[in-house]
């Protein structure tokens, strides 16, 4: 398999960096104006809230303090030259600096989002393997459980796996406990929707890889159905669900507002709605742009593994 020249490398590599820092401009940028819609003073929550009873005297220092009270433009500006200096600020509510909120929270959501992208993938090809076994009856289960899997709101999937496994048989906590145990509910929860999607994707481009030249040729020499499926048929249908992957992350960190919040789960879903709640816009901010970050890094991840996969991928772009 010839390898790209370098400098086409380079140029790929530049191109999609050139790109994520325009999806971290812009995410910095939305959440810069759509904290300013929010009814309130900043200056307010910075002391503890509309039930602090701070004075006007205290209002107005701390708005001279902050420079919440010079025009927006220039209070935009400071922030992006924060954001590039890598300065997030400190928390309004928390008093702590925002680095060191985020930390704990950014590794908590970022393995309950890989270990369920992970159980998305598995289940995935195994409905893709068994939707394609040649029967009518398994490609009408397989597609029945892919759009049911797709279709399962979390909040509903949730409930329905804390009633059965935790409520009915007992052998899974309901709520986040710190270990394995704690995350299963939880990983199932957002990763039995992905998997439905994703198998969906990779059916098709499955049976299009059974029915390709590339695959007549290997049992015209030999290769055994088993060997065509898994070896050759496999490896191009996983080329539409890696492209998907960077979406399902997203999807996933976003779902997580809702599973951390059932399961009470720490993660920075939670924290950004408390966050939220409170006006606490450096950790706002802070939360969008990591999480901005972390799916810029997951997209380039994903679109290399493309380019591995299916090196025609890389001559095309």
């Amino acid at each position: 398999m010839p390898r790209p020249p370098p400098g086409e490398a380079v140029s790929w590599i530049a191109y999609r960096f050139g790109g994520g820092l325009i999806v971290v401009w812009a995410a910095a940028t939305i959440v810069f104006f759509a904290m300013r819609l929010i009814p309130g003073d900043p200056a307010e929550a910075i002391l503890g809230g509309p039930g602090s009873q701070a004075s006007d005297e205290a209002l107005a220092h701390v708005r001279r303090e902050y420079g919440l009270d010079d025009p927006i433009l220039i209070q935009y500006g400071r922030q992006l030259i924060r954001l590039v200096t890598g300065e997030l600020g400190m928390s309004y509510s928390l008093r702590e600096s925002v680095s060191a909120v985020i930390g704990p929270l950014l590794l908590s959501t970022m393995v309950l989002a890989l270990s369920s992208l992970l159980v998305g993938w598995l289940l995935a090809v195994f409905l893709t393997l068994y939707s394609t076994r040649g029967s009518r009856l398994s490609a009408v289960v397989g597609n029945a459980l892919e759009l049911t899997a797709a279709s399962l709101p979390h909040f509903w999937l949730a409930v329905i796996l804390i009633v059965t496994f935790s409520t009915g048989l007992g052998i899974l906590p309901p709520v986040s406990t710190g270990t394995w145990s704690g995350l299963v509910l939880p990983t199932l929860t957002l990763g039995i929707p992905i998997a439905g999607f994703l198998a969906q994707v990779m059916r098709d481009a499955f049976l299009d890889a059974l029915e390709s030249p590339f695959a007549l040729t290997s049992r015209s020499r030999g290769a055994s159905p088993t060997r065509v499926r898994l070896v050759h048929a496999l490896r191009h249908a996983a080329v539409p669900g890696v492209n998907l992957t960077a979406w399902a992350f997203g999807y996933l960190v976003s779902g997580a507002v809702v599973v951390e919040t059932i399961f009470a789960r720490p993660g920075v879903g939670r924290s950004l709605v408390k966050a939220v709640l409170d006006r606490d816009v450096p950790l706002v901010t802070g939360i969008v742009l990591v999480t901005a970050l972390a799916y810029v890094i997951i997209m380039i991840v994903a679109d290399g593994l493309t380019r591995v996969v299916d090196p025609r991928t890389g001559r095309r772009s």
